[in-house]
């Protein structure tokens, strides 16, 4: 119990000693927080996300079956052991016809019989079964590695747009922050009004209800936040409640992309694409084997035996206690009422399944595709006109707030500016990342990183 307890110990030790020598930039010297960026985001989760472990291990799954198959083509080696003893010892009846003594019984063996056998036998022909099976496990360590690479790519994307919600559900705790702030201020100045008898009282309760919700706002934005960091955790294999800060990424760079260039790439190295053309070249493996049923099978069979009366089968005084001997064993099942036709038809039509499946995918990667430029495009169009009325938006509360403050305007026409500002605020950053999480959907959707 203390042994398991200190190997545990001693894995958690080397654990955090791995993760601060490989991620030093999660805690400084004084233990506070430092900004986790995208790369460092990507490279912790494609290292400790439970689906990558879980493709990793199929991939160490694919190398054992390869093994397997490749052990089959080569010579076996077994062993038996025998013990039977007989109710009356074995005889032979002689008979002399022209002597008195008429016939005669003579034992040819011993009541008790041991014996024991290493046996060798190796394959010289099984109707192209084995290399093919060979072929078909090497094929399955191909696919593996291709899942691998796919699950990269989705954690890859997932956390891409996991980091850009969080850096979004920031930006929205900053503008409700800010306008609590600024409503804060104008329920003052409504206060102050009100008591100089400049405005009448129900604009005083106005702007009180509009700074209750905008800290209700607040209180929401917040909990997304929470949300956003926890579903960040998730991906990276740690902790949900752990606490974290993520670099911010505010510049827009906006790109041009080629339609066709895109669904030409993405065609070629989509990772479920490759992985049905790899399943249908072991299809076509699967005919073959089926195939195979139709040819004998012939085995090169090495014996060395012992037979004798004693434990260790050494002794035996009717004939030779031990013998070796090599011959060739052939095996052809040649009828069974169409089963290996059945095989074959069988396996032929799940090639065309995989086949067709391959036709129907490569038409909805070219949807994902262009559904992602399209999708991109609306982003870039929004981040523009957003911007341009997000700069609109705080001009008109500024000129309004200072109407306010010489009363040629009322505290309704402040709130409204407010909640202008406030839409466009959420507009801008909501049009910014996500034109970010469109293109981490475009990487994605063409085979990309």
């Amino acid at each position: 119990m203390i042994r398991k307890f200190a190997i545990k110990a001693l894995v958690v030790f080397l654990s955090s000693i791995f993760s601060y020598v490989s991620f030093p930039g999660i805690l400084t010297a004084n233990n506070n927080i430092k900004e986790l960026t995208l790369k460092e985001a990507i490279q912790i989760a494609t290292t400790n996300n439970y689906l990558i472990k879980e493709t990793i291990e199929k991939q160490r799954a694919a190398l054992e079956a390869e093994k397997s198959a490749t052990a089959d083509l080569l010579p076996k080696l077994s062993a038996s052991y025998s013990y039977m003893r007989l109710k009356h010892s074995p005889y032979a009846v002689f008979s002399y016809s022209e002597l008195p003594i008429g016939s005669q019984k003579v034992n040819v063996g011993d009541k008790d019989n041991y014996g024991w056998d290493v046996t060798m036998t190796q394959p010289l022909f099984t109707g192209f079964a084995l290399i093919t099976k060979r072929k078909i496990a090497q094929l399955g360590v191909e696919i593996s590695k291709v899942e691998h690479e796919q699950a990269i790519l989705d954690i890859t994307k997932q956390v891409k747009i996991a980091y850009y919600r969080i850096l979004l559900a920031k930006r929205l705790v900053d503008v409700a922050e800010e306008e609590v702030r600024q409503l804060e201020a104008h329920a003052k100045d409504a206060e102050l009004f009100y008591k100089q008898e400049l405005i009448p009282r129900n604009d005083v309760l106005k702007s009180k209800v509009a700074l209750a919700q905008a800290k209700q706002k607040l209180v929401k934005a917040r909990s997304d936040y929470k949300i956003a960091v926890s579903a960040l955790n998730n991906l990276l294999g740690w902790d949900i409640s752990k606490t974290i800060s993520v670099e911010d990424i505010s510049g827009f760079k906006s790109q041009e992309y080629h339609e066709k260039e895109l669904f030409e790439k993405a065609l070629k190295d989509r990772p479920e694409l490759r992985i049905l053309r790899t399943a249908i070249q072991g299809a076509e493996l699967g005919i073959r084997m089926a195939r195979s049923a139709y040819f004998p099978n012939v085995y090169l069979v090495g014996r060395y035996e012992q037979k004798g009366e004693d434990i260790l089968a050494k002794t035996n005084n009717y004939t030779n206690s031990h013998n070796a001997s090599i011959g060739v064993e052939a095996k052809w099942t040649f009828f069974e009422w169409g089963k290996t036709r059945a095989e074959v038809k069988k396996t032929f039509h799940q090639k065309n399944a995989l086949v067709e499946r391959l036709k129907g995918i490569e038409d909805s990667v070219k949807l994902e595709v262009r559904d992602a430029i399209q999708r991109l495009n609306v982003a870039k169009q929004n981040v523009k006109t957003a911007k341009k009325a997000l700069a609109q938006a705080k001009e008109n509360y500024r000129i309004t707030n200072l109407q306010y403050q010489q009363q040629v305007t009322t505290s309704t026409e402040v709130l409204d500016a407010r909640t202008y500002l406030t839409q466009a605020e959420v507009n801008f950053y909501g049009a910014l990342y996500g034109y970010m999480m469109a293109e981490a959907e475009l990487a994605r959707a063409t085979g990309r990183k």
